[in-house]
């Protein structure tokens, strides 16, 4: 039996749903490391980091190659910079947005069909707010 695509893309995703993986990619994408350098950049425990490139080794997302001592890793792929950049230029247009929206909320005047704030004095019956 096959599983389908949506469901394939979904366990996908969910490779990627850890800030340090996230990193690693982010860094591999500016070409490939060694471990040492990894290390140096993500700041987490060499044990944390094995285990991380480990997932993304085992999904495919990332090679890994021994040089002497030193085991090198590299996106499997320009895809997957790819899908980073993306995702850097998605997060920063719905950021961008919500901050303008941000500014005119607070440069528009209240209104009185506006809703209260919940546990603000308006939001109490009268008797309350004394």
């Amino acid at each position: 039996m096959t599983v389908p695509l949506y469901q394939r893309k979904a366990e996908f995703f969910r490779t990627l749903g850890h800030p340090v993986r996230i990193r690693v990619l982010e860094l591999l994408g500016d070409g490939p490391m060694a471990v040492r350098d990894l290390l140096a950049d993500v700041a987490i425990e060499a044990s944390s980091l094995s285990q991380q490139l480990s997932v993304l080794r085992r999904a495919g997302i990332v090679t890994s190659r021994r040089e002497g001592s030193a085991v090198i890793y590299a996106l499997a792929g320009p895809d997957v910079a790819d899908l980073m950049r993306a995702a850097r230029r998605f997060l920063t247009d719905m950021l961008t947005n919500q901050a303008e929206l941000l500014d005119t909320l607070r440069e528009a005047p209240a209104t009185s069909d506006e809703e209260p704030k919940p546990g603000s004095s308006e939001d109490r019956p009268v008797a309350a707010r004394r």
